[in-house]
């Protein structure tokens, strides 16, 4: 490179005072800077508190090195007998087995434990009941619940068995109570008429709805499979003890009233109010110091109304004549002979007197 005067008076140019002295101060100040700089990046500034001025000196890189696999074993089998081995389906010693889980491979999460039966369903045996166990229901609201149970027969000590129509749906607890009812209760009262139970009207078991089916009411018992309704109980005989049925004897259904308010915590029939009118309801509910519950009034029969037309004459029934004439023979015999017949030109007077000593009919009413 060339330079000239001009071109450098040109290029610094400071209203003609610069020259060509000043220029050599200017540049050696600049080598000068550089190398104080230079100086400075060794030591830190005494005021550099977080060490921002001087650069950090970089780490020396350095080869890794890669760790070459251990030699094998001279016990360790050969490669051939380790396929004869896994041929035989036999795990190798090297290999972990898949029953085992290795340290690479993390374990299998085990199932849940199956859940234990609870001692109401340990009591309720076939021996007792057919009830097979039904998983838990959870239905909107708070319907359902846990240790349900499907109550298809109850089973009495003679190994009877009593048809539930239909199987009631039911908690353990409740099926077991209706269980000791029909077996301790109701077959000693089918005894003591001549015969044995055979059946159980179910009019109502589990259902999610509120009570009395009221729209917005409190949850029924029946929407926790806690409560059954029952119309009637069959006999094997035919005859059916309907327990709201007025013809049914009295005795009997007070029978079935005592047994049932001793054994369930709530009972509903007749009298308690109108749902209740033609079945009972038995439910389980839990009360606070065990308060129960039984409304259920025994009506009487209903009256014999006498019909307000007589009765058809019967066809054997003689006529009307013949009936009479034994009647007219024993008023003869009272009173003598029989009296003749008043004349027609009589007073009306001696037509009554006469009138009444004639044997009367009889009348059918």
């Amino acid at each position: 490179m060339s330079f000239s005067l001009p071109d450098f008076r040109r290029k610094w140019s400071c209203r003609g005072y610069m020259s060509a002295g000043a220029a050599m101060v200017t540049a050696a100040a600049g080598l000068l800077l550089l190398a104080e700089r230079a100086e400075a990046r060794k030591y830190p500034a005494p005021l550099d508190i977080f060490n921002l001025g001087a650069p950090k000196p970089r780490a020396t890189v350095r080869a890794a090195r890669i760790p070459l696999p251990k030699p094998r074993p001279e016990e360790a089998p050969k490669a051939s007998d380790e396929g004869a081995a896994q041929a035989d389906g036999k795990p190798s010693p090297d290999k972990p087995s898949p029953d085992k889980p290795s340290a690479d491979k993390p374990a299998e999460v085990a199932p849940p434990p199956e859940k234990q039966a609870s001692a109401c369903r340990l009591a309720l045996t076939e021996e007792v009941a057919i009830a097979p166990s039904i998983p838990d229901i959870r239905g909107p609201g708070a319907c359902g619940g846990e240790d349900l149970v499907r109550l298809e027969a109850i089973v009495l000590p003679d190994k009877r068995k009593v048809t539930v129509k239909p199987a009631a749906i039911l908690r353990c607890t409740m099926a077991s109570a209706l269980a000791d009812w029909v077996r301790k209760d109701m077959a000693p009262l089918a005894t003591s008429l001549g015969s044995a139970v055979s059946e159980l009207d179910n009019f109502d078991s589990f259902e999610c709805r509120g009570r009395n089916r009221v729209a917005g009411a409190m949850l029924s018992e029946h929407g926790k499979a806690n409560a059954i309704d029952i119309r009637a109980v069959k006999l094997a005989n035919g005859q059916s003890i309907g327990l709201t049925d007025r013809t049914t004897s009295r005795e009997v259904r007070e029978r079935v009233l005592h047994s049932v308010c001793t054994r369930f915590s709530t009972v509903l029939g007749p009298g308690s109010d109108w749902y209740h009118e033609d079945h009972i309801h038995l439910d389980l509910v839990q009360r606070r110091n065990d308060y129960r519950i039984c409304q259920w009034n025994v009506w009487d029969p209903l009256p014999q109304v006498a019909p307000l037309l007589p009765a058809e004459r019967p066809e054997e029934a003689p006529p009307r004549e013949v009936a009479a004439k034994p009647e007219a023979k024993e008023g003869a015999d009272d009173g003598g002979a029989e009296t003749p017949p008043a004349p027609a030109n009589k007073p009306a007077a001696d037509g009554n007197k006469a009138r009444s000593h004639q044997p009367a009919t009889k009348k059918r009413r």
